[in-house]
């Protein structure tokens, strides 16, 4: 129970740490003689309310926002279909069909850094928020296939069957059986997706200069990053209100995810 207990204090050590930060004054703070571990000044909301009203902050949400809410749909559209096709491609094709897909969401993205921003430039949409959207699903669409295959797999064929006999088409039987039980992890895919999309740093940093359509990743530290400043308890603000609710996100679907992991390697296993 005490191992258990400090593991638990070890991983929420740095969301601790970083809302205490957010609430502190700049005299408790910077102070080496001062606990950094409370609050030996009263806490204040200068730190936030600077955050909102003195940097672009605002701004930056609503282009995450938009760009995340475009990155998951365009990742649903495909992933989706692309899932359930190979899930119901038997034989070694099928097999090899998942594992090239997520080889594919293995590729470093500096290495495909160069050729999507030459991309990017023909389809004149460098330096805006479409550049992003273009961008993101080469990340998200293998791997959220790559998760639906588990649940698609676990989905008994007997099902969709019955649903012909009856009278469905293939669509509808896929409609009708296949994709509710397929919920849950279209829910994590779509956590990841839109995830991925606030997280990311290089391409948000290298395709958007300006500030109007920058994203959170990549506007927040310019803009709270001046020279030698670093205004820190802002910088934790920007983070905790981006990441805990992600977290939070994140630990409710955590079984699913894992469930997607473990009925795709266990279909893998008895296909081969």
């Amino acid at each position: 129970m005490l191992a258990l207990g400090m593991f638990v204090l070890f991983a929420a050590f740095p969301a601790l740490w970083m809302v205490i930060t957010v609430f502190k004054s700049n005299v408790d703070l910077y102070n080496p003689n001062h606990n950094p571990f409370i609050f030996n000044s009263p806490p204040t909301l200068q730190n936030v309310e600077f955050l909102f009203t003195s940097t672009n902050f605002t701004v930056f949400l609503w282009n995450s926002l938009f760009i995340g809410v475009f990155v998951v749909g365009i990742t649903l559209l495909l992933s989706v279909p692309a899932a359930y096709s190979l899930s119901r491609l038997v034989g070694r094709w099928g097999e090899r069909s998942s594992i090239a897909i997520f080889l594919v969401y293995l590729i470093p993205p500096t290495l495909l850094f160069i050729p999507l921003y030459q991309i990017v430039s023909v389809l004149k949409v460098a330096n805006t928020v479409w550049s992003l959207i273009l961008v993101y699903p080469t990340i998200t669409i293998p791997f959220c296939t790559w998760l639906l295959l588990g649940f698609f797999k676990s989905v008994p064929r007997e099902f969709e069957e019955a649903a012909l006999i009856d009278g469905c088409s293939r669509f509808g039987a896929f409609l009708r059986v296949a994709l509710p039980l397929a919920l849950p992890g279209i829910a994590t895919c779509i956590v990841f997706a839109f995830a991925l999309s606030l997280s990311d740093y290089i391409y948000a940093a290298v395709f958007v200069s300006t500030t109007a359509a920058r994203t959170v990743s990549a506007g927040v530290p310019t803009e709270l990053i001046r020279g030698d400043i670093y205004y820190w308890q802002s910088l934790m603000a920007a983070a905790a209100i981006v990441a805990i609710p992600l977290a939070v996100a994140y630990g409710l679907l955590f079984d699913r995810l894992v469930k997607g992991f473990q009925g795709d390697t266990a279909d893998d296993k008895t296909a081969a």
